[in-house]
């Protein structure tokens, strides 16, 4: 399963709203919306990522609330 899917189900299985893409770069973006607790249970799985897959690094920014109303890959 790719990233971006992989991404998407974690958060709609956390209650998380937002959406995921690919950049550029080759880097991914997430901008997610929830609780703390909620944002650093996928923050960590960011960290690992689904199988197989390859995580150099993770950023991240705090940024003021967005009301987004469910999780999307765009």
């Amino acid at each position: 399963m790719y990233y971006r899917q992989s991404t998407k189900e974690k958060a709609i299985a956390l209650g998380i709203t937002g959406h995921v893409q690919n950049e550029r770069d080759g880097s991914v973006s997430i901008t997610a919306t929830g609780t703390d607790i909620q944002l650093d249970e996928l923050i960590a799985w960011c960290r690992r990522g689904p199988a197989r897959a390859m995580v150099d690094q993770v950023h991240v920014t705090e940024r003021p609330l967005e009301e987004i109303g469910k999780f999307s890959i765009n």
